[in-house]
């Protein structure tokens, strides 16, 4: 269900962004097609090319101004059509004002302008229908729907309920209604059953995969309500509450409207729209990269662990993913065989018998990790994000760190933040798994392209050997 989902919101985002593309591409291809029909001639003059280039760059920037690229819309013809003509009439508008304002409008064909204006016109609102009716058939398919969870058991919440289901029922999925403890909750809202209360949602969420947290409720305990924002805050959803809780002094990233309900957005997931797709294409094309460029130095090591010690070349063993996901992770073994344990055991420590000569090498260097690349290409780990632990050890640091759940956003990663600023090895005190929450929610606020680049070259220099790795 969590991959699942987490594939829809990437499809998602990669519609839009094909979308975007698509525009441009009948702006671009349509003005050269109403050239060769005007002058039977692909040879187009440099002012030709550069209104062709000029007219792209404002369509994007005019079609976005106009909202025809927000998911909820994608369906809707009577908003996209009318406001993507309008959106077209000003670009072309601005093209002809800059043409006349620099004394280079007798350079142009009047035709070609108004064949151009009339094909791309037609070409835009063709495929703003093919998209609106392939969105509309996913929909009731139960593709491209958000699931929302509701707090909220009295007036505000049925309300919110009612017009989910009038605006929204194609778009929505509500996964449940969750009330405050201190709230007098009916059995049912809305013909839907109460979940429980809001200390059970933390982990009701980490069971399935949630989009929203709307919170529909005439707060006037501020600070309960901020104690559920912290709590909900270790977990990959989006918080959302009405604008009635404006008084309040709640953190803030924008305003969204959701089924026509204004919402002010109190958290938001820290990889969401083409920062995904950016990222899982990072993980999947430098993981697969070095897995081939790695091959040979990864059979010498499975061998070489063969011969040493009894047992299979690879450890395997669980660890909690995104979302509190587990998965098994992949390592080179660098223990005898019977010190292996499915939930993890004692961290290593300088001079631990149970690791083997080869195995105190490997750890030395990090070369035991390589075989996580394969958990990367899998889609279990990225390349970089917060290391994983073992089950047994999450969950006692979990019960010692407030935030410490909050690593579990995204996805967990070979290397990381906390180690390259040495921040690894056997953990001695709670101030040390400290540091390391510090920096691994630091690194999930401030994520970027940029920054995963920087880890992986910091990596090479520092993250790899340390004498904290034994």
């Amino acid at each position: 269900m969590r991959a699942s989902t987490r594939f829809l919101q990437e499809r998602q985002v990669l519609t839009q962004g094909l979308l975007r593309l698509g525009d441009i591409a009948i702006v671009a291809i349509t003005a050269v097609v109403s050239y060769v029909l005007r002058h039977e001639s692909l040879d187009l003059p440099g002012h030709y090319l550069a209104a062709i280039a000029g007219g792209c760059i404002i369509a994007l920037q005019l079609f976005h101004m106009s909202r025809v690229y927000e998911p909820d819309r994608l369906a809707s013809l009577t908003f996209q059509l009318p406001r993507l003509a309008l959106a077209w009439v000003g670009v072309v508008a601005v093209l002809l004002a800059l043409a006349f304002f620099t004394k280079t409008s007798a350079g142009f064909s009047r035709s070609w302008m108004i064949l151009w204006f009339a094909t791309a016109l037609g070409g835009l609102l063709l495929l703003r229908a093919a998209v609106a009716i392939r969105t509309m058939r996913a929909r009731r398919r139960g593709v491209l729907r958000r699931t929302v969870v509701v707090v909220g058991a009295g007036a505000d919440a049925r309300a919110v309920i009612r017009q989910f289901r009038t605006y929204g029922a194609d778009e929505i999925t509500i996964a449940g209604v969750f009330a405050m403890p201190a709230e007098t909750a009916p059995d049912t809202v809305e013909g839907l059953p109460v979940t429980g209360t809001t200390d059970a949602l933390p982990a009701f969420a980490r069971g399935r995969h949630i989009d929203d947290v709307v919170i529909a409720l005439p707060w006037r305990d501020d600070r309960r309500v901020l104690d559920l924002v912290s709590r909900l805050r270790t977990l990959p959803v989006n918080v959302k509450w009405s604008p009635e809780s404006l008084a309040f002094d709640m953190p803030a990233s924008g305003l969204e409207t959701i089924a026509g309900i204004p919402m002010l957005r109190v958290l938001d997931r820290p990889l969401s729209g083409w920062d995904v797709i950016v990222k899982a294409m990072e993980d999947r094309l430098l993981s697969l990269l070095l897995l081939v460029a790695l091959s040979p130095l990864l059979l010498v090591i499975a061998i070489a662990v063969r011969l040493t010690s009894r047992g299979p070349a690879l450890f395997r063993q669980y660890r909690y993913g995104f979302n509190d996901n587990r998965f098994v992770v992949y390592k080179f073994r660098t223990m005898q065989a019977t010190a292996a344990a499915p939930t993890g055991g004692p961290q290593a420590r300088v001079d631990d018998p149970r690791v083997t000569p080869l195995g105190r090498f490997l750890r030395r260097t990090s070369l035991d990790e390589l075989p996580q690349l394969w958990n990367v290409l899998k889609g279990d780990m990225s390349l970089v994000g917060p290391r994983p632990h073992a089950t047994q050890h999450n969950e006692a640091f979990e019960r010692m760190i407030d935030d410490y759940l909050g690593r579990h956003r995204v996805k967990p990663g070979i290397t990381g933040w906390a180690q390259v600023n040495g921040l690894r090895g056997e953990i001695r005190s709670p101030e040390q798994i400290r540091l390391r929450v510090k920096h691994d929610l630091f690194y999930i606020d401030n994520w970027s392209l940029w920054f995963d680049l920087r880890i992986l070259v910091l990596t090479l220099f520092v993250g790899f050997v340390h004498p904290n790795a034994y």
